[in-house]
Protein backbone atom coordinates (compact mmCIF):
# COMPACT_ATOMS: atom_id res chain seq x y z
CA UNK A 1 0.00 0.00 0.00
CA UNK A 2 1.45 3.09 -0.92
CA UNK A 3 1.67 5.81 1.60
CA UNK A 4 0.64 9.64 1.22
CA UNK A 5 1.20 12.62 2.86
CA UNK A 6 -1.46 15.50 2.00
CA UNK A 7 -0.27 18.38 3.42
CA UNK A 8 -3.80 20.57 3.08
CA UNK A 9 -5.32 23.18 5.93
CA UNK A 10 -9.14 23.23 4.56
CA UNK A 11 -10.21 20.22 6.60
CA UNK A 12 -13.30 19.61 4.69
CA UNK A 13 -10.88 18.84 1.65
CA UNK A 14 -8.36 17.30 3.56
CA UNK A 15 -11.49 14.94 4.84
CA UNK A 16 -12.97 14.40 1.33
CA UNK A 17 -9.30 13.36 -0.69
CA UNK A 18 -8.34 11.63 2.64
CA UNK A 19 -11.81 9.59 1.70
CA UNK A 20 -11.69 9.41 -1.88
CA UNK A 21 -7.28 7.96 -1.41
CA UNK A 22 -8.31 5.11 1.15
CA UNK A 23 -11.31 3.97 -1.38
CA UNK A 24 -8.01 3.54 -3.95
CA UNK A 25 -6.56 1.82 -0.96
CA UNK A 26 -4.04 4.50 -0.32
CA UNK A 27 -2.81 5.13 3.34
CA UNK A 28 -3.27 8.86 3.73
CA UNK A 29 -1.98 10.87 6.32
CA UNK A 30 -1.81 14.58 7.11
CA UNK A 31 -0.53 17.59 9.18
CA UNK A 32 -1.63 18.76 12.83
CA UNK A 33 0.79 21.36 13.69
CA UNK A 34 1.96 23.29 10.65
CA UNK A 35 5.03 24.15 11.96
CA UNK A 36 6.05 20.49 11.66
CA UNK A 37 5.85 19.95 8.40
CA UNK A 38 9.23 18.30 8.24
CA UNK A 39 8.80 16.19 11.08
CA UNK A 40 5.28 14.62 10.02
CA UNK A 41 7.65 13.52 6.84
CA UNK A 42 10.02 12.35 8.55
CA UNK A 43 7.62 9.82 10.71
CA UNK A 44 5.54 9.32 7.98
CA UNK A 45 7.82 8.71 5.16
CA UNK A 46 5.45 8.70 2.16
CA UNK A 47 5.97 7.59 -1.03
CA UNK A 48 4.19 10.31 -2.30
CA UNK A 49 3.41 14.05 -1.40
CA UNK A 50 0.30 16.21 -2.53
CA UNK A 51 0.67 19.68 -0.83
CA UNK A 52 -1.17 22.97 -1.18
CA UNK A 53 1.04 26.05 -1.69
CA UNK A 54 -1.18 28.46 0.93
CA UNK A 55 -0.75 27.30 3.93
CA UNK A 56 -0.44 28.43 7.47
CA UNK A 57 2.98 30.27 8.94
CA UNK A 58 5.28 28.65 5.44
CA UNK A 59 3.84 28.22 2.10
CA UNK A 60 3.58 24.85 0.22
CA UNK A 61 6.90 26.15 -1.72
CA UNK A 62 9.01 26.47 1.76
CA UNK A 63 8.32 23.07 2.57
CA UNK A 64 9.05 21.84 -0.79
CA UNK A 65 12.56 23.23 -0.58
CA UNK A 66 12.72 21.46 2.55
CA UNK A 67 12.10 18.06 1.29
CA UNK A 68 14.17 18.97 -1.76
CA UNK A 69 16.83 19.21 0.51
CA UNK A 70 16.88 15.83 1.83
CA UNK A 71 14.48 13.11 -0.69
CA UNK A 72 13.48 12.89 -4.16
CA UNK A 73 9.66 11.46 -2.99
CA UNK A 74 7.32 12.03 -6.24
CA UNK A 75 5.31 15.49 -5.20
CA UNK A 76 2.45 17.09 -6.57
CA UNK A 77 0.86 20.74 -5.65
CA UNK A 78 -2.30 21.90 -5.39
CA UNK A 79 -3.50 25.34 -5.37
CA UNK A 80 -6.34 27.55 -6.30
CA UNK A 81 -3.90 30.25 -7.75
CA UNK A 82 -3.84 30.35 -11.32
CA UNK A 83 -0.96 32.43 -11.83
CA UNK A 84 1.35 31.31 -14.46
CA UNK A 85 4.51 31.41 -12.42
CA UNK A 86 3.29 29.39 -9.63
CA UNK A 87 3.33 26.63 -11.93
CA UNK A 88 6.84 27.38 -12.82
CA UNK A 89 7.76 27.73 -9.65
CA UNK A 90 6.81 24.15 -8.93
CA UNK A 91 8.45 22.57 -11.31
CA UNK A 92 11.74 24.71 -10.52
CA UNK A 93 11.56 23.29 -7.23
CA UNK A 94 11.37 20.13 -8.00
CA UNK A 95 7.58 18.65 -7.99
CA UNK A 96 6.21 15.95 -10.55
CA UNK A 97 3.12 17.80 -11.24
CA UNK A 98 0.53 20.62 -10.68
CA UNK A 99 -2.86 20.75 -10.40
CA UNK A 100 -5.70 23.76 -10.00
CA UNK A 101 -8.30 23.49 -7.62
CA UNK A 102 -10.86 22.98 -8.27
CA UNK A 103 -10.27 19.56 -10.13
CA UNK A 104 -11.93 16.67 -10.78
CA UNK A 105 -11.11 13.66 -8.72
CA UNK A 106 -10.67 11.45 -11.47
CA UNK A 107 -7.86 13.76 -12.81
CA UNK A 108 -6.21 13.55 -9.13
CA UNK A 109 -5.74 9.59 -9.34
CA UNK A 110 -5.02 9.50 -12.84
CA UNK A 111 -2.00 11.72 -11.79
CA UNK A 112 -0.96 10.04 -8.96
CA UNK A 113 -1.14 6.34 -10.42
CA UNK A 114 1.09 7.91 -13.67
CA UNK A 115 3.37 9.12 -10.90
CA UNK A 116 3.48 6.33 -8.89
CA UNK A 117 3.84 4.01 -11.76
CA UNK A 118 6.75 6.40 -13.48
CA UNK A 119 8.33 6.48 -10.20
CA UNK A 120 8.38 2.77 -8.73
CA UNK A 121 7.48 0.67 -11.50
CA UNK A 122 9.55 2.13 -14.22
CA UNK A 123 13.20 1.62 -12.86
CA UNK A 124 12.31 -2.11 -12.14
CA UNK A 125 13.92 -3.45 -15.31
CA UNK A 126 17.30 -6.15 -14.87
CA UNK A 127 20.10 -3.34 -15.50
CA UNK A 128 19.73 -0.01 -14.12
CA UNK A 129 23.54 0.96 -14.23
CA UNK A 130 24.35 2.62 -17.57
CA UNK A 131 27.60 4.14 -18.39
CA UNK A 132 27.20 7.81 -20.83
CA UNK A 133 29.77 10.33 -21.43
CA UNK A 134 32.32 8.50 -18.61
CA UNK A 135 29.89 8.55 -15.95
CA UNK A 136 27.77 6.00 -14.18
CA UNK A 137 23.93 6.77 -14.35
CA UNK A 138 22.11 4.68 -12.01
CA UNK A 139 18.94 4.94 -12.71
CA UNK A 140 17.02 2.81 -9.27
CA UNK A 141 19.20 5.28 -7.60
CA UNK A 142 18.53 8.04 -9.53
CA UNK A 143 22.41 9.33 -9.39
CA UNK A 144 25.24 10.46 -11.86
CA UNK A 145 28.47 10.08 -10.86
CA UNK A 146 31.84 10.93 -12.68
CA UNK A 147 35.71 12.23 -11.33
CA UNK A 148 34.24 15.52 -10.75
CA UNK A 149 31.31 14.18 -8.09
CA UNK A 150 28.14 12.44 -7.87
CA UNK A 151 24.77 14.19 -8.28
CA UNK A 152 21.10 13.34 -7.39
CA UNK A 153 18.36 13.31 -9.80
CA UNK A 154 14.20 13.96 -8.95
CA UNK A 155 12.37 11.32 -10.56
CA UNK A 156 11.51 13.93 -13.41
CA UNK A 157 15.02 14.59 -14.46
CA UNK A 158 16.35 10.80 -13.84
CA UNK A 159 13.02 9.50 -16.32
CA UNK A 160 14.20 12.09 -19.13
CA UNK A 161 17.83 11.21 -18.78
CA UNK A 162 16.76 7.81 -19.33
CA UNK A 163 14.57 7.94 -22.27
CA UNK A 164 17.41 10.53 -23.68
CA UNK A 165 20.57 8.03 -22.97
CA UNK A 166 18.41 4.80 -24.48
CA UNK A 167 18.10 6.59 -27.78
CA UNK A 168 21.28 8.98 -27.42
CA UNK A 169 22.26 10.45 -30.61
CA UNK A 170 18.68 10.61 -31.92
CA UNK A 171 16.06 13.36 -31.51
CA UNK A 172 13.42 12.45 -28.91
CA UNK A 173 10.46 14.94 -29.69
CA UNK A 174 8.92 16.98 -27.18
CA UNK A 175 5.85 15.21 -27.90
CA UNK A 176 7.08 12.07 -27.14
CA UNK A 177 9.02 13.44 -23.78
CA UNK A 178 5.93 14.86 -22.85
CA UNK A 179 3.31 11.56 -23.38
CA UNK A 180 5.69 9.65 -21.28
CA UNK A 181 6.61 11.97 -18.17
CA UNK A 182 2.47 13.07 -17.85
CA UNK A 183 -0.32 10.83 -19.02
CA UNK A 184 -2.57 13.67 -19.49
CA UNK A 185 -1.08 16.75 -21.00
CA UNK A 186 -3.82 18.68 -21.23
CA UNK A 187 -3.05 20.23 -17.82
CA UNK A 188 0.44 20.62 -19.02
CA UNK A 189 1.47 23.68 -20.49
CA UNK A 190 4.07 23.16 -23.33
CA UNK A 191 6.90 25.36 -20.90
CA UNK A 192 6.63 22.65 -17.94
CA UNK A 193 9.27 20.41 -20.01
CA UNK A 194 11.88 23.41 -20.85
CA UNK A 195 11.39 23.89 -16.99
CA UNK A 196 12.30 20.01 -16.45
CA UNK A 197 15.22 20.04 -19.36
CA UNK A 198 16.54 22.45 -18.18
CA UNK A 199 16.58 21.77 -14.38
CA UNK A 200 18.11 18.73 -15.54
CA UNK A 201 20.90 20.27 -18.08
CA UNK A 202 21.71 22.38 -14.80
CA UNK A 203 22.16 19.72 -12.38
CA UNK A 204 24.32 17.81 -15.27
CA UNK A 205 26.88 21.10 -15.30
CA UNK A 206 28.00 20.28 -11.83
CA UNK A 207 29.79 17.12 -13.50
CA UNK A 208 30.52 18.92 -16.41
CA UNK A 209 27.54 16.85 -18.52
CA UNK A 210 25.22 19.73 -19.52
CA UNK A 211 26.55 20.40 -23.11
CA UNK A 212 25.49 16.55 -23.75
CA UNK A 213 22.58 17.22 -24.10
CA UNK A 214 21.35 18.85 -27.22
CA UNK A 215 18.14 20.63 -28.43
CA UNK A 216 17.09 20.78 -31.45
CA UNK A 217 14.72 23.85 -31.68
CA UNK A 218 11.32 22.64 -32.57
CA UNK A 219 11.93 19.34 -32.86
CA UNK A 220 13.25 17.81 -29.15
CA UNK A 221 16.17 16.99 -27.23
CA UNK A 222 19.46 14.78 -27.83
CA UNK A 223 21.86 12.84 -25.67
CA UNK A 224 24.86 13.11 -27.37
CA UNK A 225 27.95 10.91 -26.79
CA UNK A 226 30.78 13.81 -27.41
CA UNK A 227 30.27 17.65 -26.53
CA UNK A 228 28.80 20.01 -28.23
CA UNK A 229 27.82 23.39 -28.16
CA UNK A 230 23.64 23.91 -27.56
CA UNK A 231 20.86 26.21 -27.62
CA UNK A 232 19.91 26.97 -24.55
Amino acid sequence: MFKILLIEDDTSLFNEIKDRLSQWSYEVSGIVDFNQVMEEFITVKPDLVIIDIQLPKYDGFHWCRLIRAHSNVPLIFLSSRDHPTDMVMSMQLGADDFIQKPFHFEVLIAKIQAILRRAYNYNAEPVSLHTWCGAAVDFEKNTVSNEMGSIELTKNESFILKLLIDQKNKIVSRDQLMNSLWDDKRFIGDNTLTVNVNRLRKRLDELGLGIYIHTKVGLGYMALEEAKTYDP
